[in-house]
């Protein structure tokens, strides 16, 4: 795998938070989603860059790193620290029951859960 000192990678940002649809990860070739108890996020040096998982949220949680919005600019960061604290996952799981009453709501930071998720 190459280390890149210096990633330029795909960041799940605050749309994704109480929603966490997985959709995203069936694409994933490199499996680098990692999840968290509502959210889920992407280790960017895991990633690849290949941008197949932004056409697949409903939500419209991820960016490239350089087109994120300015005011989820602190999800970069908040991607690295989590993918290194929760679990890969490599399948769809379920969505919450109630991630479509989560969707457009905005801001959401509050509800972030920062417990691993299962």
């Amino acid at each position: 795998m190459e280390v890149r000192s210096n990633p330029v990678t795909y960041v799940v940002a605050e749309p994704c938070i109480r929603c966490r649809t997985t959709d995203c990860v069936d694409v994933c070739p490199v499996d680098c989603f990692h999840a968290g108890e509502n959210m889920l996020v992407i280790h960017p040096y895991e990633c690849i860059d290949c941008g197949a998982c932004v056409p697949e949220c409903p939500v419209s949680a991820i960016f490239e790193e350089s087109e994120l919005p300015a005011k989820w600019g602190e999800y970069t960061e908040l991607n690295l620290e989590y993918a290194d604290k929760w679990p890969v996952i490599t399948s769809k799981a379920d969505a919450p029951s109630d991630w479509e009453n989560w969707r457009d709501v905005e801001p959401k930071k509050q509800h972030f859960n920062p417990a691993p998720g299962h």
